[in-house]
Formats: structure tokens, sequence, C-alpha cells
């Protein structure tokens, strides 16, 4: 290729931009003649803003022989301003759904296990008081319970079954009146019962099996000393006894009674 002469490229390029600068006035005459054409650019230019917009063209190596007029779209997609950001994300008012129902569970959860704690705490503190009462009741009953003399065994009877409940006081009054009576007046039985108590002194020996707020198991060592005209003189049996105590409207009364 024939090498061009010094400022043959400028000269071509000043050519070239005159003749596009020349058909775009012809152009925008041409456009002009139509009034919706008016119109339209008056209102495109009202909506561009009014600084001007500058397209770079970079030429080639060898130079243009006729360079490329830049194209309406080329000023279009500069003059287009970008989309603003639409504020607020769409996403959001879902998300903001999600949190809220989350919130909602956390908080039922929350008052649930706020509500079995207190439970618990309720359940525990009533028990704890039925450990207390229920063994001062089962020492109370059981030496009326397990002692009986055969010249008032009536009276001795019927106060027994006050300290037991009216299941247990039926069963109570059927073996008395069947077995324990009969026995304790053919041979002049009398029965003393007590509970046993440390060597040293102090509170009759007594312990809790199992506890809950309205039943409580009571283990008792109990000391029966027994006469009768079948032995002689007295005999002292050390017992061990598991009384079921349970709560009623009035008291704690006994409901079982098992030897061990």
């Amino acid at each position: 290729m024939p090498k061009t002469p010094p400022g043959t490229t400028t000269r071509r390029t000043m050519t070239a931009a005159a003749r596009a600068a020349a058909k775009r006035a012809e152009r925008s005459h041409h456009d002009a003649g139509s009034p919706a054409t008016t119109a339209e650019a008056a209102d495109d230019r009202s909506a561009r803003p009014l600084a001007g917009r500058t397209v770079l063209i970079e030429a080639p190596k060898d130079g243009w022989q006729d360079p490329p007029e830049p194209s309406p779209e080329a000023f279009e997609e500069a003059d287009t301003p970008e989309e603003p950001q639409k504020a607020g994300n769409p996403a959001k008012p879902g998300r903001r759904r999600l949190f809220t129902a989350l919130l909602g569970v956390l908080l039922v959860a929350g008052l649930v296990a706020a509500a079995v704690l207190g439970w618990q705490y309720r359940d525990g503190r009533r028990t704890e008081a039925a450990r207390t009462e229920a063994v001062a009741a089962a020492r109370e009953a059981a030496p009326i319970v397990l002692s009986y003399d055969y010249r008032h065994l009536n009276r001795d009877f019927a106060k027994a079954r006050t300290h037991l409940t009216g299941a247990f006081s039926r069963e109570y009054g059927k073996t008395t009146k069947t077995v324990v009576g009969p026995t304790a007046k053919k041979y002049q039985g009398v029965v003393k019962a007590t509970i046993a108590a440390p060597a040293s002194g102090g509170t009759p020996a007594a312990s809790v099996v199992s506890a809950s707020p309205d039943e409580v198991v009571v283990l008792l060592f109990v000391n029966q000393v027994t006469e009768s005209t079948q032995v002689s003189g007295s005999r002292v049996d050390l017992n061990r006894v598991r009384m079921t105590m349970s709560r009623t409207t009035d008291a704690w009364k006994v409901s079982a009674v098992d030897a061990l």
C-alpha cells in the first residue's frame, strides 16, 4: 500500500467531518417541515439535559477514506438517563411479613416456655409443701391406726377411721370387724404403737419414698408393744410400715398401709 503523505489523513478527516455535518443539517432541515416532528423534537429537547454530549470515534491507523457518521441511536443511548433504582426492595414486604411471623412464633414459644416453667415452679413448691404436711400427718396417724385395746375396741377403731380416706376406711372397718376385733377380745390383746426415735432423741424416724402435690408415700419405723394371754409379759416388734398419704378437702389422710 502506498504511503499516505503527511497531512493527507487530517484533510480527509476534516472533509469527511464536514460532509457528515452537512448531512445532519440537511436531515434536520427536512424534519423541521413536519409539525409533528417539530413538536416531538421540541419535547425531546426539553426532556434532554441542556449540556451537550460528546461521542468519541477512534480513527483507524491508516486514516479514513470516508469517516462514518455517528448514528442517532448512539446519541439516544448516550442521552438516555439510567432508570433510577426503585425506592425500596420489592421483596421487602415479603421479608417483613416473614419476620413478623417469626416474631409471632418466637413470642408464642416464649409464652409457652414461661407457662411451663411457671407451672413446674408452682408444682415444685406444692410438692415440697406436701412432703412436710404429709410426713407430719403420718406421724400423728400411725400410732392411732396401729394401736388398740380389747377393752374399748369400738372407740379405738372409730378414732382410727378419722385418719383414713373413705375407701381405706371401709376396708379397715371390714378387717377390724372380722379379724382384729374378735382376736383381740379372745386373747385380751393390747397393742401400743409408737414411731421409733433416734437413740440420741429428736424427731421420730420417717422418710419420704415418693411425693407429688396430692399424694406422698412415707416410710415409718414403728415399735409395737403387744400384751395378751398368748405371751408372757410384753413383746416388742420393730416394724417398718409404708403409709400412703392422700390430700383430702380437709386434711392429709391415710389411703393405704403396708407392713414391710
